[in-house]
């Protein structure tokens, strides 16, 4: 058990005679003169690989190529869950015993230190993750990447980003509060990017913890197939330790901070729950491993180590998710937890990426993921640090080192690397190459988030990750004229760092406006402004993002002429609009379907142009209207006086005229709304959301509590916390997330339409 209780002094000397004496067993030929010393830098997970070019030759004349070991001890991962699930508690205690920092700080902590990964001020105020941070720590001779991500719903592209890049993740579940709403978001976006991931019960120490009941609402509500890899021994304040029922060992973690773990035999009074506990597991591995499912049929006794490859096998093939358990809080179960991250999760040989060829078309290449091949990076992240832009990188193919020239395919433009770090939260080392499979971060590149970087000698590109549409606004203003430098340079670093964050100015009003993920995403910029920028700003009502669309085909014929003395404008368009199907992948069509030259064909971008245009603000509200086709069929030009201008103006007064004919409607975002209250209120919290013209579609009883879900009108959600807690004693909770957009009712529609009037007559 020495890997467990080591202190981190020793930490370093250990994990190089480990390095050495595990690597002389496997490959003897390989570890004499400056090779051993090659070796046991490699196996210290690549941290300090700058070596000569003749160690690097001889160890290419080798068998295996040099990075062989190095990738197979590396690991990226993502930590995600519900909002206080303990993500960041989980990651204080890895870096601890890890020996990246020396003492424990709490989220919330009295001290006032706050957690290592919530560098900003305001993670630390108020005890949420606004921003994933990276890290990286050494266990066991092997190199892990961490990302820690926020679980607020607001700050969802973060999660979105950080899986992008991962080669696996550790989906944290509270053991009270079982899998809730945002749980089931980040792992959907686990799903997305194909992730293979473990699942790891958090919160055992807490009254009314239960595991097995979160392990089969993962599996009802999450559809995973999955099965616990540990028992706990006690629950609640009895809590005292885990069985492993893969090695079917005791874990008990001693210690001032638990960094002790001791290994005893399986308790007495547990050994028929033990037993039972690890048929389960592996029925339900062989369910998925043919391997296994052969040795089980035939009544072969199965060794912990056919086990854990099996389970490898199976979680790295995503067809199932193991299940740890643990008190991050109380220290235990974290270093189980780090050690089935190196069993069972993939290195990044082991996951497949695939890139698209610029040059065939964005035909579909499957990406080595070795330092062998041609560089391909993705930008995945952008940070404004102290000394410029940082850009984080995901290096899948190749070798980056400082100094070198990389090509940014999307832009097509040649940088030259000034400073490689790596980075341990706020804080970065610099380095002086990294190589496939690492994360790492780049100085003074100008680039944008999920731009991909090349040698030059392919012209690859990684596919983007999905960016939710924004769906609430507000109008900013800075209270003093002379900040306004400083404000609108706040707002273009916040818009490049975080793609869900857009910056627009009204035509009508000439006001500023930020939209956003929700109410606490724009009030987290709000203040952020203030503090990093020391500008302080006025905030006006928030604004929802309506749209407008036509229900009904509706014929267009419009003639734009002006005579003015020398050239005229002459322009003509016929043709008719109508709705796009349902589902349809894009929100505006346009289509050309006139035969023969009643207008040049060079006139044609032009007409697109225009109703495009004429799109952006429809006549209702003056939103823009969305989910409609334009069809030309026919259409007339002059041989002077046609223009591109005559026919853009034809195409907008055309639009315009038969928009009312194709009967247009208003359409508002829908909030996915989860409340979690006491039983006791429960009919007047259905009551409010029904008053809120809310729909409930689901109810279901958690212990003493009511889980509701409802779908209801963003425009009705305004200052809602403070009404639920009104409602409840302060004793309800709610996560709301964007559904989609939905007609609004017809009084809604007068309603908001006589507004528009009466603001636009005001001005």
């Amino acid at each position: 058990m020495a890997r467990f209780s080591r202190s981190s002094g020793s930490r370093l000397l250990y994990s190089l005679t480990t390095a050495s004496s595990s690597s002389a067993a496997a490959a003897p030929s390989r570890l004499h003169g400056p090779q051993s010393t090659l070796a046991s830098l490699l196996l210290l997970g690549g941290r300090c690989r700058h070596f000569s070019s003749g160690n690097l030759a001889r160890a290419k004349e080798d068998k295996e190529p040099w990075w062989k070991e190095s990738m197979g001890r590396l690991r990226n991962i993502g930590i995600s869950a519900h909002i206080d699930s303990g993500k960041t508690t989980l990651t204080e205690r890895i870096l601890f015993y890890t020996g990246r920092i020396h003492e424990i700080h709490e989220v919330r902590g009295k001290d006032g230190v706050g957690a290592k990964m919530d560098s900003m001020d305001l993670e630390r105020e108020k005890g949420i993750t606004i921003q994933s941070a990276a890290t990286y720590c050494t266990w066991n001779g092997y190199q892990v990447n961490i990302i820690d991500t926020p679980g607020h719903v607001d700050f969802t592209i973060e999660v979105e980003r950080a899986l992008r890049v991962l080669d696996g993740a550790i989906l944290v579940l509270c053991s009270v509060g079982g899998v809730q709403s945002q749980s089931i978001t980040v792992d959907r976006q686990m799903r997305r990017y194909e992730v293979p991931r473990l699942a790891f019960i958090n919160k055992l120490d807490r009254m009314g913890a239960d595991p097995w009941k979160v392990l089969n609402q993962a599996r009802a509500k999450l559809r995973h197939h999955s099965a616990a890899v540990q028992a706990p021994i006690g629950l609640e304040e009895e809590f005292q330790g885990l069985v492993d029922l893969v090695k079917m060992k005791a874990y008990y973690f001693r210690g001032s901070n638990g960094e002790k773990v001791v290994s005893e035999e399986v308790p007495a009074n547990m050994e028929d729950l033990v037993a039972e506990k690890r048929r389960e597991l592996i029925e339900v591995v062989s369910e998925v491993d043919d391997k296994l499912a052969e040795a089980f049929l035939n009544d072969e006794p199965i060794t912990p180590t056919d086990l854990e490859e099996a389970i490898r096998r199976a979680t790295i093939a995503r067809k199932f998710v193991p299940v740890f358990m643990g008190s991050a809080f109380k220290n235990k179960g974290v270093q189980p937890l780090l050690d089935g991250v190196l069993d069972y999760l993939p290195c990044p040989t082991e996951v497949r990426n695939y890139a698209l060829d610029q040059n065939k078309k964005e035909e579909k290449v499957a990406l080595s993921g070795t330092p062998n091949g041609p560089l391909v990076a993705l930008a995945f992240k952008l940070e404004e640090g102290r000394f410029g832009q940082l850009t984080f990188l995901r290096i899948y193919e190749g070798v980056i080192r400082k100094g070198d020239f990389i090509i940014n395919v999307n832009t097509g433009k040649k940088l030259k690397v000034p400073r490689l770090v790596r980075m341990h939260s706020d804080e970065m080392e610099d380095i002086q190459e990294a190589h496939a499979g690492q994360i790492v971060a780049v100085f003074g590149v100008d680039c944008a988030s999920g731009d991909t970087f090349t040698d030059g000698s392919v012209r690859y590109t990684m596919t983007s990750m999905n960016v939710p549409e924004p769906v609430m606004s507000l109008a900013v203003s800075p209270v003093s004229k002379d900040s306004g430098g400083q404000f609108s340079k706040a707002l273009n670093r916040f818009q490049k760092e975080d793609p869900t964050f857009r910056v627009g100015l009204d035509p009508e009003s000439g006001q500023t406006i930020i939209s956003g993920m929700g109410e606490l995403h724009l009030d987290i910029y709000v203040e952020r402004i203030r503090r990093e920028y020391k500008v302080d700003a006025t905030v006006g009502k928030p604004r929802v993002n309506f749209r407008e669309t036509v229900t009904h085909r509706a014929e267009f014929d419009y003639l734009h002429k002006k005579q003015t003395g020398g050239q005229g404008q002459y322009g003509r368009v016929c043709g008719y609009v109508e709705p796009l199907p349902a589902g349809s992948p894009v929100k505006f069509e346009f289509e050309n379907m006139i035969v023969g030259q009643a207008i040049p064909s060079g006139f044609i971008p032009a007409i697109e142009k225009g109703f495009r245009e004429a799109a952006n603000s429809g006549s209702l509200i003056g939103h823009p209207v969305e989910n409609i086709r334009v069809v030309l069929t026919d259409g007339a030009s002059h041989a002077v006086d046609s223009s591109e201008l005559a026919f853009k103006l034809a195409a907008i007064y055309a639009f315009r005229q038969c928009y009312s004919a194709a009967r247009p409607v208003i359409l508002e975002p829908i909030m996915l709304v989860e409340l979690k209250v006491p039983t006791e209120f429960q009919g007047t919290v259905a009551g409010d959301i029904n008053k809120r013209k809310g729909v409930i579609v689901g109810n279901d009883q958690d212990g003493d509590d009511s889980v509701i879900t409802a779908h209801v009108p963003l425009n009705n959600m305004f200052g809602y916390s403070t009404s639920l807690r009104s409602m409840t004693q302060g004793k309800g909770e709610f996560t709301m997330e964007y559904k989609e957009h939905a007609p609004v009712s017809q009084d809604v529609q007068m309603q908001l339409v006589n507004s528009h009037k009466a603001s636009k007559g005001a001005e």
